[in-house]
């Protein structure tokens, strides 16, 4: 009879274990989204005014899912407000409106510094000689579940939604790469046509981009995007998101793609794009 009692409660502890879980993740979605969040999306965030109700929406329920799950912590000196938490939250979840995704379910920690950050990083010399060096960040995306970065560039970023600079768009796209199992600029692919246009059109345009760099050209797609496939897609997701109407005028067919990995289109709630000549 002990044994019996003893599997019983293994059961019962291993329901509890799955559906608790679940059930606050429901229950915190479906709470109301507070007033004074409200205030701060629509402070921070300079293009949420101009989203469509239903992608605010679709916001909102994934801000809170993430907020619900995901730990923040303050370094450098940074408390971790509201403000602080709503705002990354607002911007990270603004690349998964409309698409079928979990929300980021491999990262646990967000990190946030008041600025740029010193790491150690090894650093190569042209005679081939690596030594330790210090080096100062602005983001940094872990495989290990983590996303590091600088508070003060987070708020640039959010305010500006038209430079094609964007830390949060930045690290949170080598997030959408890495659950492929690797960070080589492919995410997790859906659709025969995403499929079959994906590797074809952004090695075409990270290879036009290295010759852009490597000559001096100036280029709608920041040069560190040349650095490699990985750090392409995460510079061409801030230009798509941030220079919408440029890169559908002068990428055309690497916009597409990127339209039809994020399902959206970001020209639908841009205020008038800025000039932009390649010469």
């Amino acid at each position: 009879m002990g044994y019996w009692i003893f599997v019983i409660l293994v059961l019962v502890g291993m329901t509890i274990a799955l559906v608790l879980p679940r059930y606050r993740l429901r229950k915190a979605i479906a709470a109301p989204f507070p007033k004074e969040w409200v205030e701060i999306v629509e402070s921070n965030i300079a293009v949420y005014r101009n989203l469509p109700m239903p992608l605010r929406l679709q916001l909102r329920n994934l801000i809170k899912q993430f907020l619900h799950q995901k730990t923040f912590t303050g370094a450098g000196g940074l408390e971790i407000t509201d403000e602080v938490r709503v705002t990354i939250a607002a911007e990270a979840c603004m690349l998964l409106v409309n698409r079928k995704t979990g929300v980021y379910p491999a990262l646990r920690y967000i990190i946030v510094y008041p600025s740029a950050f010193v790491v150690d990083r090894p650093q190569g010399s042209a005679e081939g000689v690596v030594s330790e060096g210090r080096k100062g960040l602005l983001g940094e995306s872990w495989s290990n579940g983590k996303v590091i970065l600088a508070w003060d560039n987070v708020l640039h970023g959010s305010s500006n939604f038209v430079d094609g600079q964007n830390v949060v768009l930045h690290e949170f796209a080598h997030q959408l790469d890495s659950e492929s199992g690797s960070t080589n600029g492919a995410p997790i692919l859906t659709g025969k046509n995403c499929l079959r246009t994906w590797a074809s059109t952004l090695s075409g345009e990270f290879e036009d981009l290295q010759k852009d760099a490597w000559k001096g050209k100036r280029s709608l797609i920041d040069h560190y995007g040349a650095t490699n496939p990985a750090e392409f897609f995460a510079v061409s997701t801030e230009t798509f998101f941030e220079k919408p109407e440029q890169m559908a005028k002068h990428h055309t067919e690497l916009f597409e793609v990127l339209k039809c990995y994020y399902r959206i289109d970001p020209r639908d709630w841009q205020s008038p794009p800025q000039a932009y000549t390649s010469t």
